[in-house]
């Protein structure tokens, strides 16, 4: 038994350090026979590390189906055992994380709903005080890096070494293409304050439909991401939970053949030349940029003083819509798409009004 305990653990800790790491499994577990049928099919494929399957299901609204529960476990433990694969849950309790460890679960990972609440994060840590399993956390469910910051923190210091993210994607308003929106800028930041952390990406969640698992599971690779996690499913229209983002494992074998997958660096001189001359005509463009975001502020304050003066307010809408418009129009014929300008622009009036407000009460 000891055995067969050290040889999965040396297992789950190449899968842990292989790049790119591929997760797969059904959303939810539903029968014995539908969790071990979807492991077979897709440790055939021969394209995955770990086998993942929702245990328990946090839903948004009761009555929804929340997952077979712990009697699922030892499912996954034969599929474990029929296939060579580690596994893989989510937890958001102690007695789940006491439950998963009992039956041999190799990874777990915090879901989004429980990353949000800093309680349940901290009943989490508790639990895995003294424990070696990796764990994945994935992003909030609203955009607040903080957050995420904050269950990575209290995860290390329950004393677990092996943390991982996992990019789902955030509830945005007015977000109509995806189930949760990218915003690609938020992991992209997450990754950069935590470089020596794998970070992978869950197209499922974040697309919530199976037509552009694709593009976003290519954009992520694209974006230096470590690994994949994508559902899959024996028979995915039929998926007691999420069906519409689950795919099968010999479909999922086929994107993953079809994805470029692209490494971070290249070690030729030539190449590095080229993209150091490059990046060096970026820099002296930034400082430019810099400078002439420096002088518009600087006019902005002025702009201030005569509204001061004039007892004006400082938004006044209708020259913002003017600006805009301008920029949108201008912007299409230079190529910059209407969402860059947007955010640009903002952020740009943001300022302008920050700086105009130190002058209002001064």
């Amino acid at each position: 038994m000891q055995t067969e305990t050290t040889t999965m653990k040396e297992i789950t800790q190449e899968k842990w350090a292989k790049r790119p790491l591929i997760i797969s499994g059904p959303c939810s577990a539903e029968t014995e026979e539908q969790v071990i049928a979807t492991a077979q099919r897709l440790a055939n494929t021969g394209k995955i590390d770990m086998l993942r399957a929702g245990i328990w299901k946090p839903r948004t609204k009761p009555g929804l189906f929340e997952g077979i529960g712990a009697k699922g476990l030892p499912w996954l433990q034969q599929a474990k055992k029929i296939t060579g694969l580690p596994t893989t849950v989510e937890v958001a309790t102690a007695k789940q994380v006491e439950d998963a460890l009992t039956f041999d679960v190799d990874v777990l990972w915090i879901g989004a709903r429980t990353t949000v609440n800093p309680f349940s994060v901290q009943e989490v840590a508790d639990a895995l005080r003294g424990v070696d399993v990796p764990v994945l956390i994935k992003n909030p469910i609203n955009p607040d890096l903080e957050l995420w910051s904050g269950a990575v923190e209290r995860i290390a210091r329950a004393g677990i070494k092996q943390i991982g993210l996992i990019h789902r994607g955030f509830s945005s308003y007015g977000n109509t293409e995806y189930r949760n929106a990218p915003m690609w800028h938020l992991a992209i930041e997450m990754k950069r304050r935590n470089p020596d952390m794998p970070i992978i990406n869950d197209p499922s969640h974040i697309c919530g439909r199976r037509d552009i698992l694709l593009d976003v599971a290519q954009k992520a690779i694209d974006l230096d991401f470590d690994g994949l996690m994508i559902e899959s499913h024996i028979d995915p229209d039929n998926a007691w939970s999420d069906a519409k983002q689950q795919v099968t494992p010999e479909r999922l074998a086929e994107m993953l053949s079809t994805i470029i997958w692209r490494k971070e660096d290249n070690n030729s001189e030539e190449f590095h030349a080229a993209l150091e001359k490059l990046r060096q005509q970026i820099n002296h463009l930034d400082d430019e940029l810099m400078q002439i975001l420096s002088q518009r502020m600087k006019i902005a304050e002025k702009i201030g003083e005569y509204k001061k003066n004039n007892s004006i307010t400082i938004l006044q809408t209708n020259r913002w819509n003017s600006i805009l418009e301008r920029a949108f129009a201008k912007g299409d014929k230079i190529g910059l798409s209407k969402e860059f300008i947007t955010k640009y622009f903002d952020a740009v009036h943001m300022e302008s009004i920050n700086h105009q407000n130190k002058i209002m009460n001064s």
